[in-house]
This record gives structure tokens, C-alpha cells and sequence, in this order.
């Protein structure tokens, strides 16, 4: 495969090569929230089942308003059965959620009578029908409620509740395994023991942002520059992993044995570099059903190539849409290219009534180390290999986040 293939050209590549589902499983209706629905929500009967009423009030005959004067023969509680039938010239106190006993047509609200011993006096008449609930006013029978491929949200959650689901039917999270690689990088509440040590913060970063996305998440830590020691963390991580993502060690130094680690396992190599700024020595290969992303170590970098590459195909294994959602907005300043390649470039978004428009205000130029230009919702502009300079007033591509 030629190196440094396009942008276009690799996202291509990478739908292809997916072929397989996820797996589903059952989870309780409470443990089910933000989950993908793998099965579409079918009513099994109408909803109400029977004619039910909609606020307190007495269940009449329309016709009987005329007279003035109805006489209360009974009372009906929610949750109690109507055995007693309306009449001509009577009428059932009823209450919300009560069924509509038989006989009656028309639901009259408490504030429209007033009461005379034994009889409601009607005050103000309501039109025939009111506040009767029809048989499946929520759903009829056989309607497709929920499609499946949904995140399950408060909504869907209540209304599979009032289905009587005790499990739900969900896709199963893809499994992804993070680790970062590189001597110099120290653990969280590890000791400087001199000054060329950083702090990790490429696995905190991608593990947050793949599990946003829908995937469970194992953190395996930071591995030495050390090629067995890669190699054997690779291998432990694909036995129980969906996707594996590392972290530095695929450029051209002598301690980048990430790529050397990931050649020696056998695989299909899907990507082997990619004319983009930042993370143009991505690499990514496929063993089995399960791949392996080896991204560049700089955090911009490491952040960038997972939301372009990894959330879509996240995505993908839940059944959703695995496309960005990209807008077009106006540039409200000046904006110089700095590459020949496909450059994505954390930018601020704002949206008004005159639609959207960009601006690179708090933003730091320099190398893509820079992860605090990912602070604050940043959304990330989008200028391909053929295209130049960005003037005020121009129209840009931006990946809305």
C-alpha cells in the first residue's frame, strides 16, 4: 500500500473494511439509558386500551347539559372498575385516569358544575367528546414506536416502561483499550526524576473521547519505548478489545517502535500514513474483527486523529450514523493556511441569527502539542489538500463537536 494516501481516501478505506456488528445484550429498562436500541419498540396493544378521562369531572350523556341538572349516581377512582352505567339525566363523578363508564360520551371538569346535594348544576357546558381520552390516543397497535439504532433518552425510557419491557435489547458497546507509549511520559502521581519527564495525558484524553462516543473503555496505562514490552501490551489488549489505540512511536525516530511493534503483528494494513495536519503517521491495521489505531503522540494530534477516524467507527459498530456533522459558517477573520496537506484546526463556532460564523479568538499557533486548544467546545475547521487561505467573509467547512 503507497504511503500518505489523502484524507478522503482513508475515511473510504475505512468504511470499507468494516464489515461486522457488534453483538447486542439485554439490559434492565434502568440501566439502559444512552444506550443504542438494536430493535425497533413495536406496541402490542392500543394505548389507553379504553376510553379513560382526562381530568376530574363527571362522566354525562353530551344531550343531558341541556337539562341544567344531572343527577351523581356514583363515583369512580382511577384504578377502579365501572360497573355502574350512565343514564339518561345521571352521571359518574370521574377522575383522572378513570375509565369513561358506560353510557357516557363527554367528560364535564369539576369547575363547570356546581353541586346541589345529589345533582350537579351545569355553569358552563363543554362541547361532546371533551376530555375523553380515545382508545389509542398515545399508540395504536402494531405502530413502531421506537426505531431501533436510537439512543435511549428520559422519552424512550418512559415509554418502555409504560410497555411493560423489564429488559431492553442494546447494542453492545464496542470494547476500546488505550494505551500511550513513550520513556519520558509519567503517570498520574508518578515522580519527575528529571526534567525532560511530561505528564501523560493522551490516554485520559482519547479514553474520555471514545467513551463519549459510546464505547467501554479499559485505560492500560504507559508503556516504555521498549519493543516487546508494546508488542506484548498490544496483543493482551486485542484478546478482549474491539479497537486498540496507542499513542506515539509511529514516526521515524529511533525509539518509535510502536510501528515496528504493530508491523510484527500479523494484520491487514489498512492505513500507513495520510497527507493531513495534524496525524499524518497514522497507522491503522485490522487482525480479525479488531483494529489497531497507532496515532502520533502529540495530544492535538492523538485527540484529532481519534475523533476523525475512531468516534465514526464507534459509531458504525453501534448501528449509528458515523458521518461528522459538518456546517458551513462564515469566517469572521482572516485565516492563513499552513500546509499543502488536509488541515484541521480547533476553532470557535457561534451561531446567531445570521447563522454561523468562526473565529480562532483564545486559540494558540504552534506545534500539535497545543491540547489546550481544545478547551472551551471547540468545533475543528476542515480545509482539504486543494484548497488555500481563508479570507473574512469566506464560507468554511467546519466539524461541528
Amino acid at each position: 500500500m503507497k504511503r500518505f494516501i489523502g484524507f478522503k481516501e482513508s475515511i473510504e478505506i475505512l468504511k470499507n473494511a468494516f464489515n461486522e456488528e457488534v453483538s447486542e445484550e439485554q439490559l434492565f429498562l434502568s440501566e439502559s439509558l444512552g444506550r443504542v436500541l438494536s430493535k425497533d419498540v413495536v406496541a402490542k396493544e392500543n394505548s389507553p386500551k379504553y376510553e379513560t378521562s382526562g381530568m376530574d369531572g363527571y362522566a354525562i350523556k353530551y344531550k343531558d347539559q341541556d337539562g341544567g341538572k344531572i343527577k351523581i349516581i356514583d363515583k369512580l377512582p382511577a384504578g377502579t372498575a365501572n360497573t355502574v352505567e350512565v343514564i339518561d339525566g345521571t352521571c359518574i363523578k370521574t377522575f383522572t385516569g378513570s375509565l369513561m363508564s358506560k353510557g357516557a360520551d363527554t367528560l364535564i371538569p369539576i369547575e363547570n358544575v356546581e353541586v346541589e346535594g345529589d345533582y350537579i348544576i351545569i355553569k358552563e357546558k363543554v362541547p361532546k367528546g371533551y376530555s375523553v381520552r380515545p382508545v389509542g390516543e398515545n399508540y395504536k397497535k402494531g405502530e413502531v414506536l421506537i426505531k431501533k439504532g436510537t439512543v435511549i433518552d428520559f422519552g424512550e425510557i418512559g415509554v418502555m416502561a409504560g410497555l411493560n419491557m423489564i429488559k431492553i435489547p442494546v447494542k453492545r458497546e464496542p470494547v476500546v483499550s488505550v494505551l500511550a507509549t513513550g520513556s519520558e511520559i509519567l503517570e498520574l502521581g508518578e515522580e519527575q526524576s528529571n526534567i525532560s519527564q511530561i505528564r501523560s495525558t493522551n490516554h485520559y484524553t482519547i479514553e474520555a473521547i471514545v467513551k463519549k462516543a459510546g464505547a467501554k473503555t479499559h485505560n492500560m496505562g504507559v508503556v516504555g519505548d521498549e519493543l516487546k514490552s508494546i508488542k506484548n501490551s498490544i496483543l493482551s489488549a486485542l484478546e478482549f478489545s474491539d479497537i486498540v489505540i496507542t499513542t506515539g512511536g509511529v514516526s521515524v525516530g529511533d525509539y518509535d517502535f510502536v510501528k515496528d511493534a504493530v508491523n510484527s503483528i500479523e494484520a491487514e494494513v489498512l492505513i500507513s500514513g495520510v497527507v493531513i495536519k495534524p496525524g499524518m503517521h497514522i497507522r491503522v491495521v485490522k487482525v480479525g474483527k479488531k483494529y489497531i489505531f497507532a496515532l502520533p503522540g502529540f495530544p492535538y494530534s492523538s485527540a484529532i486523529t481519534t475523533i476523525l477516524y475512531i468516534v465514526p467507527l464507534i459509531k458504525r459498530m453501534l448501528g449509528l450514523d458515523d458521518a461528522y456533522d459538518i456546517v458551513y459558517a462564515k469566517m469572521a477573520e482572516d485565516y492563513k493556511k499552513r500546509s499543502k496537506k488536509s488541515e484541521f484546526t480547533a476553532v470557535n463556532l457561534k451561531y446567531d441569527k445570521d447563522g454561523y460564523t468562526v473565529d480562532l479568538a483564545g486559540k494558540k499557533k504552534g506545534t500539535s502539542a497545543i491540547l489546550t486548544n481544545l478547551l472551551s467546545h471547540p468545533s475543528i475547521l476542515w480545509i482539504e489538500v486543494d484548497e488555500g487561505d481563508l479570507k473574512k467573509g469566506d464560507t468554511a467547512r467546519v466539524i461541528k463537536l
